[in-house]
């Protein structure tokens, strides 16, 4: 066809025509300006009924699959706005304003499953992190209590399969930051007990016990060069009780020890793709070979500069970070850790947790299968909680040897229980010898 065009634009310069050649001519211009015309409105069209097509196909599968988010904020909100008060008229969990999450953004978004950040910052440790977890882990039930037609607090695979049959958004604890525990192996069997379904190994400060991203920048220096030997015992300790392990903030050097040392599967609730942008909240490609082998997890951060290592970002470039994970790690490697109201800026579409079937049709876009998205949107993750539930034991003896008391930080600690801290018989016999001069002078009177 492009031929025959050029042929008849060169022959109208001719000074020799042979009959009826200009007629041609013309026919042949006034065809490719129709053609060209049609093709101005006719590709728009076709490209919107695309998108349209794709965006239906991903409400389609969502509707039947939801989405599980790796790692929400809005506990922190509701403490940071409202100071925990939920029943302040303005922290209406239908009308709340101002925040990436609300029960409207959750229908619309398609969002089937939370786990929700139960977060205190690190300057809570050595003081008040256990009363502040326990706190932000009360909102979250409080939650389930207050909108029991929206949200239903579940501590397994199996409660989050019926809440979807419900139509309800499961809900659950993950408590981000090892210094929540206070270096207690039985404070980390009463959140357990109190619906703790994960834990972040550290936030963005060292725990006694585990070592931070921050190393890994030059910003915090290596305390346990990795996990320490109590470390070790908390990761055999969650792998004992059935809690997954979350290595989201931690250093290479403590992901590499927990990959290797658990029992089961881990987590990455809310981190990227370190060869896409080089920080080092993300997980680098040895890191993600680790992953695969262990039949891990990697639930993509949204944050704009965790996706492009700027302040801007767009929903295609986290569906990149999606296709390289997938790339290195598998797809079945592959989910979703939005990191909603954790967050200042989030990427061009992703605005709020409304957005996801948008990501979705963008997967679907991108030619993956309809399996490997049920997969990134719910399925990946059930399948690591469940093989973490199959391995854990609880007739098992716990791990009961605490943490060295010079590993410890913090003047305001006591040291009962520890060899050489006074007893409380120490304490009496003590009293009744400084109590004897008093008494001896209260004889002779």
């Amino acid at each position: 066809m492009a031929e025959w065009l050029l042929t008849g634009r060169s022959s109208s310069f001719s000074s020799t025509r042979q009959p009826g050649q200009h007629r041609g001519t013309r026919a042949a211009r006034q065809a490719g300006s129709r053609t060209m015309w049609t093709r101005c409105w006719l590709w728009p069209l076709v490209a919107m009924c695309t998108a349209d097509f794709f965006r239906d196909e991903a409400e389609r599968i969502m509707r039947d699959t939801p989405v599980i988010d790796g790692h929400n904020d809005l506990p922190w909100q509701l403490l940071d706005m409202f100071n925990n008060r939920l029943q302040d008229e303005r922290a209406n969990l239908s009308t709340l304003t101002g925040t990436h999450t609300n029960i409207p953004k959750l229908r619309a978004g398609f969002v089937g499953g939370q786990f929700w950040s139960v977060y205190t910052p690190c300057d809570t440790q050595n003081k008040d992190a256990v009363r502040r977890t326990l706190e932000q882990i009360d909102v979250v039930q409080r939650m389930c209590q207050m909108y029991p037609d929206t949200f239903v607090c579940v501590t397994s695979s199996e409660g989050i399969r019926n809440a979807f049959r419900e139509g309800k958004v499961a809900s659950l604890i993950g408590v981000e930051g090892g210094h929540s525990i206070d270096s207690s192996l039985g404070v980390l069997r009463a959140l357990y007990q109190l619906g703790m379904r994960y834990l972040t190994l550290t936030h963005s400060c060292n725990t006694p016990w585990a070592d931070n991203w921050l190393v890994d920048t030059g910003d915090s220096d290596a305390h346990s060069q990795g996990l320490s030997p109590f470390g070790q015992r908390v990761v055999k300790e969650l792998n004992r009780l059935g809690v997954m392990i979350d290595l989201a903030h931690v250093s290479v050097a403590t992901m590499k020890d927990a990959l290797r040392l658990s029992r089961a599967p881990v987590i990455f609730s809310h981190s990227s793709a370190y060869s896409l942008c080089t920080s080092r909240r993300n997980v680098p490609d040895d890191v993600l070979q680790l992953v695969k082998e262990t039949a891990s997890l990697v639930m993509v951060n949204f944050y704009n500069n965790y996706v492009s290592c700027t302040n801007e970002a767009t929903l295609f470039q986290v569906a990149d970070h999606l296709d390289h994970i997938k790339k290195v790690a598998g797809a079945g490697a592959v989910g979703f850790g939005g990191d909603f109201d954790g967050v200042p800026r989030l990427p061009e579409g992703l605005e709020d947790v409304s957005k996801y079937p948008a990501l979705i049709a963008e997967l679907l876009r991108r030619n993956w299968t309809e399996a490997e998205v049920r997969g990134v949107l719910a399925g990946n993750l059930l399948r690591v909680f469940e093989a973490v539930e199959k391995v854990r034991d609880l007739t098992q003896a716990p791990e009961e040897e605490p943490i060295p008391l010079d590993e410890l930080e913090g003047s305001c600690r006591t040291q009962y229980g520890y060899s050489g801290a006074p007893s409380l018989s120490h304490r009496q016999g003590f009293l009744l010898a400084s109590l004897a001069p008093l008494l001896l002078c209260l004889w002779f009177l």
